[in-house]
């Protein structure tokens, strides 16, 4: 049963001039490397011209076998081109024209290595500078890019789109250009040496191309049907296996197995189909192509009874014509690969093309780079904002709340009422729609964004740790720390001792997302990576909700030494963790509704505040929550 091919998975672009303009920009990566391209186009030059001496030397080998001493047309008029060198076949033995073939296929290996190694050289070299711009563009974006992209995709723009480019400027393209050339050559030498023969044999090519257009319309179509028909089969056991403890669970076992084999039955009869037309197409034009040789074979043996044609010159002929068949059957394929190329190129141009998040942040930034140093003040003044993706869903609604530096402000809600939303507005992730926000009195916008993230640090719920050493990950805070500054923030996020007892100590690899440590290791380092970056200002997106208690006392001793000294603003669904913030806002639905202290909105009766601490504490509450809303 054939199965799917990666290729047909790549999109293909059509090409105009317009596709074709666009793709020839990226050729501007090539400028640096341009030595390397254009000796390879030399070679490649080189390359078929002396291919195409080959089944000339074939051919006066065969004369000399045969005892022809009539000199034939090539030999004749490259007696003439070259003066005082005699090309006429009676002169030439056998040993000779042996030595002459390997000479030339000496130089044909020569030419050939050298077109491959110096257009892989550029192409290579080209392609990646194109993924380093390409990843770097990637990581300037702004965020509101993401939310609407997956990053499977993302991640197959930089390697397969970037690898199909890098395909067609160190082999397609250089198979391409010797395709034109020997197809030139040979077409010139077929008719060189006899027009009769040449035209019976060009003759073919409409057939061959009415037999391609027939089939390959159709075969594409069924290739594609049979592609989705595999995914569908994929479908059901990647279903299977990730819900195998439902399957056992119900003894389901049998069931899943028949819907496997009902999905493989249709995919392998829809295969044979599939291959049926594919061996009628190769079986016709197999027919088409030897048939047309055998006629031509047959036409030349009566020239040469006749005299009009040497034994040599057919052999020539017939290899020419293999070469120029060949080459013609290799332009699909490179047309199609071509078609590939120019579809990743615009996708690889669309993101090269979107503004960076700093273009599109504010004109009144400073051209300053220098670090600037907060005190911690905040100032957030009637702030809406929906998000790009949603611009019909208000999510922030006229948001407004001051902060002191060194202050500590608790952010509490339902989900969905806006807590994350100020936390990514403050980060400078997301303009506000309306309003503002100002940082020591200025506002964000006179901030570049390298300036104002520099003075805050984000510990988020689910952390996320490179697949690189512990060191390392707590380094990412400060890439300019020493050692002792790596380990006095360990001890100051309490993770110092847990660290330590590891065989590698802090040259741990964490694994993939940091898989090989626990929820409250990980925390801890995150901890220690913003200790360690020092910032004016922190944000803490319920840092402890999915931690056991154990875990979460040694979380939050971390965090109260991380928050000392510093402006906190703290998201928590445990209120236990912010009875001591100097401020509590309490949102519902994009709005501020109670702000105060712990113990002023617990005094409140009717207030959604003490409704929360009485599901979490033991807290009387007089009013059930249900009243509030009458």
């Amino acid at each position: 049963m054939a199965g799917p091919r990666p290729d047909r998975d790549m999109p293909k672009a059509k090409i105009s001039r317009e596709s074709i303009k666009e793709s020839l920009i990226l050729f501007r990566y090539l400028k640096p490397y341009r030595g390397y391209f254009i000796g390879g186009l030399v070679f490649i030059a080189l390359s078929a011209v002396s291919t195409m001496l080959f089944p000339f030397l074939v051919g006066q080998m065969v004369n000399a076998a045969t005892g022809t001493t009539q000199g034939s047309q090539m030999t004749g008029s490259l007696s003439k081109a070259f003066n005082g060198i005699n090309f006429k076949p009676s002169t030439w033995s056998l040993n000779t024209i042996l030595l002459l073939v390997f000479i030339q296929l000496g130089f044909q290996f020569l030419f050939s290595y050298m077109r491959l190694y110096m257009l892989s050289q550029s192409g290579t070299k080209a392609t990646a500078d194109l993924r380093k711009d390409l990843f770097s563009k990637l990581l300037n974006l702004p965020l509101s890019f993401f939310s609407s992209q997956k990053v499977g995709e993302l991640n197959s723009r930089i390697a397969a789109d970037t690898g199909q480019i890098q395909d067609t400027i160190s082999f397609v393209l250089a198979e391409f250009l010797r395709g034109i050339m020997t197809l030139i050559i040979g077409i010139f030498l077929i008719f060189y040496i006899s027009q009769k023969l040449a035209f019976i044999m060009l003759a073919i090519v409409p057939l061959l191309a009415i037999l391609a257009v027939a089939f390959g319309r159709q075969i594409r179509g069924l290739s594609r049907k049979e592609t989705d028909m595999l995914a569908e089969s994929g479908n059901v056991v990647n279903e299977a296996l990730h819900g195998i403890t439902v399957v056992k669970a119900f003894t389901s076992e049998k069931l899943e197995t028949k819907r496997y084999q009902s999905s493989i039955s249709e995919l392998v009869n829809f295969a044979i189909k599939n291959a049926t037309y594919r061996g009628l197409f190769v079986s016709s034009m197999i027919f088409t192509v030897f048939g047309a040789i055998a006629f031509v074979i047959w036409e030349g043996a009566n020239m040469i009874h006749a005299g009009t044609l040497e034994n040599g010159d057919l052999v020539a002929f017939v290899v020419y014509s293999a070469f120029v068949g060949g080459t013609f059957a290799g332009f699909a394929d490179m047309f199609s690969q071509v078609q590939k190329t120019i579809g990743a190129t615009q996708r690889v141009r669309e993101i090269l093309r979107e503004s960076n998040e700093s273009e599109l942040w504010s004109t009144l930034a400073s051209t300053n780079s220098e670090n600037i140093h907060l005190k911690g003040n905040i100032e957030v003044k009637d702030v809406h904002f929906s998000y790009p993706s949603r611009q019909d869903v208000e999510v922030l609604k006229g948001i407004s709340f001051e902060v002191k530096a060194g202050q500590q402000i608790a952010l509490v809600g339902s989900s969905g009422s806006g807590k994350s939303t100020i936390a990514q507005l403050l980060l400078a992730f997301y303009k506000p729609g309306k309003g503002s926000i100002s940082f020591d009195g200025m506002p964000a916008e006179n901030f570049t964004l390298e300036q104002l993230r520099q003075n805050l640090a984000l510990v988020p719920q689910d952390i996320l740790l490179f697949g690189g050493t512990v060191y390392e990950n707590i380094l990412y805070g400060n890439s300019a720390a020493t050692l002792n500054q790596v380990e006095e923030a360990a001890k100051r996020a309490n993770a110092h001792n847990f660290i330590t007892g590891f065989p590698e100590g802090y040259q741990t690899m964490v694994g993939e997302r940091g898989i090989q440590l626990s929820g409250g290791q990980r925390q801890r380092i995150a901890i220690a990576r913003a200790i360690l970056k020092d910032p004016a200002i922190l944000i803490l997106d319920e840092a402890t909700s999915s931690l056991d208690s154990e875990s979460e006392k040694l979380v939050q001793d971390a965090l109260d030494e991380l928050m000392k000294g510093r402006t906190s603003i703290v998201i928590a669904h445990r209120l236990s963790t912010i009875r001591n913030a100097d401020k509590i806002l309490v949102l519902d639905k994009g709005t501020i509704i109670e702000q105060g202290t712990h113990e002023a909105l617990t005094a409140i009766e009717h207030g959604m505040y003490r409704h929360l601490s009485s599901l979490q504490f033991d807290f009387p509450e007089k009013t059930s929550f249900s009243s509030l809303s009458k």
